[in-house]
């Protein structure tokens, strides 16, 4: 029993300080990295397309206000893409990766048609994003034709603001610990990526929101 007992205490020890580093990573540095911008409210809250993809291995929500009403918002939403208006992000990180991304600075009418069901194209060796849900100046969302990815864009109005989400939901099909080490590491990259994006639609909204009305 005694042999047992000094077997038992060292390994108890070390699982439950095993636990207590995990939780301190998810607090201290994980969360922050998945909400950047966001209210604990707003990461806890249910948006449009969750229901799309309930079991997430990954879940981020970013968010960012832009002074600009919603109107000012939404064209830089539904040109997003390779082949069409960019992402408003580093470019040159993204066509590392073949992408053909070029943001642009201003609102193209050919891409403001979008509707439910178009495919925004990704590069040839990745699964395009289709339409799934698409309400004007609120949400815009879109699934991966391989179904393992919801992207959302939530825009609500306050005061003659808009509070922009970015959500996020990623399944990962029995993978293995490579590969969630992997992804783990990648979520940094992600938030450099999409807080560029953010601030970079938030910058264009802005300044087309301050131009001057044309009179017809």
């Amino acid at each position: 029993m005694r042999s047992l007992t000094r077997v038992a205490v060292p390994v108890g020890a070390a699982v439950a300080g095993a636990v207590a580093v995990r939780e301190v990573y998810r607090r201290r540095l994980r969360l922050p990295v998945l909400t950047w911008g966001a209210t604990e409210e707003e990461a806890a809250r249910r948006l449009p397309g969750d229901e799309l993809l309930e079991n997430a291995d990954i879940v981020s929500t970013r968010a960012i206000t832009v002074d600009a009403p919603p109107g000012a918002v939404w064209p830089w939403l539904v040109q997003m893409g390779s082949g069409r208006g960019g992402a408003y992000t580093y470019d040159w990180i993204e066509n590392l990766f073949g992408l053909g991304m070029r943001s642009t600075d201003e609102i193209h009418p050919e891409w403001q048609g979008l509707e439910v069901g178009d495919v925004i194209p990704g590069k040839a060796s990745l699964p395009g994003m289709r339409v799934e849900v698409l309400e004007a100046e609120r949400a815009l969302v879109t699934r991966s034709e391989d179904s393992t990815w919801i992207w959302a864009f939530v825009l609500e109005e306050r005061d003659g603001t808009t509070r922009l989400l970015s959500r996020n939901r990623i399944a990962m099909r029995e993978p293995s610990l490579g590969d969630r080490i992997g992804m783990a590491m990648m979520e940094p990259g992600s938030l450099v990526m999409e807080r560029k994006m953010l601030l970079g639609i938030k910058e264009r909204a802005e300044r087309l929101a301050a131009q001057p009305k044309v009179a017809r």
